[in-house]
């Protein structure tokens, strides 16, 4: 289930949600709200950012375009405007800044739009299953703001062994958590099976996605019906034969 949320995340993610418009075509406009989370709000904020949302709203388009490795304390600080000593008061250690940019990640991408959105546009648990694929859709189209996952790019990086690496593996587990909540009031069998094979899908398709494919939601979604009957009750799959 969704972790609490502290009142200033619960502002930034409310902020986040409010920006996604839902166009006459019923797609999403997530350009445009993209941007606003890399820059850390600074476009809809009439006073100053604080220096802690600098620092890691500064961290999470870094690290999201080229890996925690790539990116030194030092680029951080010069690229948020900060002294030295006041990232290290807010983030003890890069680790400490990586593990609170997941977090934000997870409230934005997981909860604030894989979860939320799909919710908005499905009206039964079954809907909303499907949904995520085309909340998935609409974001693979964002070309130029497409960042894959990076719960899976940073524990590719870094390892399971790593604490980092364990806290990507915790974020997924939550992802994956949702599915399984979902299943269970479709009323599926099975259902840790179902969403470990969903999982799948949805991975596999934010990968090919990253390789250009970006009709890869739309076949991961044709796949998914066919899993969701897979693991309707037994009774209600027998009906369905003898209809047939």
């Amino acid at each position: 289930m969704p972790v609490l949320l502290s009142e200033d995340r619960l502002a930034y993610a409310n902020v986040f949600l409010n920006l996604f418009s839902i166009t006459r075509q019923g797609s999403l406009s997530i350009r445009r709200s993209c941007e606003y989370c890399k820059r850390g709000m600074t476009s809809v904020h009439s006073t100053p950012v604080p220096a802690r949302e600098r620092i890691l709203s500064t961290a999470y388009d870094l690290f999201s375009r080229r890996g925690i490795r790539a990116v030194g304390t030092e680029e951080v600080i010069e690229r948020a405007g900060v002294a030295k000593a006041t990232l290290y008061r807010h983030f003890a250690t890069k680790n400490d800044l990586v593990l609170a940019v997941l977090a934000r990640r997870e409230q934005l991408w997981t909860y604030g739009l894989i979860e939320a959105q799909s919710r908005k546009r499905g009206k039964t648990p079954e809907e909303q299953l499907l949904a995520i694929f085309d909340v998935m859709d609409d974001w693979f189209q964002l070309r130029d703001g497409y960042e894959g996952c990076s719960f899976i790019n940073v524990l590719l990086e870094l390892g399971a062994d790593h604490p980092v690496g364990q806290a990507c593996i915790a974020h997924i587990d939550h992802v994956r958590d949702i599915v399984r909540q979902r299943a269970l009031a479709a009323g599926l069998r099975d259902v840790d099976d179902f969403a470990w094979s969903w999982h799948i899908l949805m991975k596999g398709a934010i990968i090919l996605a990253a390789v250009g494919d970006v009709a890869a939601a739309r076949r991961a979604q044709k796949m998914a019906r066919v899993l969701i009957d897979e693991h309707r009750p037994s009774a209600e799959v027998d009906d369905d034969e003898a209809a047939s």
